[in-house]
């Protein structure tokens, strides 16, 4: 009965499925590099918690940018702890980078990066597959060299500003 049934699955179900994750990059191959990034400035929140729930702190930063009638910039995260050590669990600065000279909307934290050497691994995916695809390859990268993961790092993420085109996500990790 399954043997005639399966060209219907296949269309029905499969073929749709692998369709949205191409279109939202998850075939996009992640670029891994040794650069310099930096510097940042940002205003942000402190967040302590699952890493799954970083985009609720998220959307606050961004409410507090739209009342004070502020653009907000690229999304960034620094991720303090890793949360592997954690059971998921993370300490994080959750908010958006601010050009030199802009203010700092009410109730949130200033943070600067400076210039430094990283391991910077690129994709052009939505946002909630692109961390994982650029942990993996940085982690793949790493392994090669002999050396690990380690903390901090920064996430940046630029959206394409159209809603049919996906954004870029960058992991910075200090060299």
């Amino acid at each position: 009965m399954f043997k005639k049934q399966w060209p219907a699955f296949v269309l029905a179900f499969v073929l749709p499925l692998l369709a949205v994750f191409w279109w939202w990059g998850g075939f996009n191959a992640v670029n891994v590099s040794e650069t310099e990034a930096g510097p940042y400035r940002y205003a942000y929140l402190d967040y302590e918690g699952p890493i799954s729930n970083m985009r609720k702190p998220q959307r606050t930063v961004l409410d507090k940018f739209t009342l004070a009638k502020l653009a907000a910039g690229d999304t960034i995260n620094l991720i303090l702890t890793d949360p592997r050590a954690d059971n998921g669990k993370v300490r994080a600065h959750v908010g958006y980078l601010l050009g030199e000279t802009e203010a700092i909307p009410a109730g949130l934290k200033e943070g600067r990066i400076a210039r430094r050497p990283v391991y910077a691994a690129e994709v052009h995916a939505v946002v909630l597959l692109a961390p994982s695809k650029t942990y993996q390859a940085l982690a793949d990268t790493l392994k090669q060299q002999g050396k690990t993961l380690t903390m901090p790092t920064v996430e940046l993420y630029r959206p394409a500003g159209q809603s049919n085109r996906i954004g870029r996500f960058t992991l910075e990790m200090n060299r």
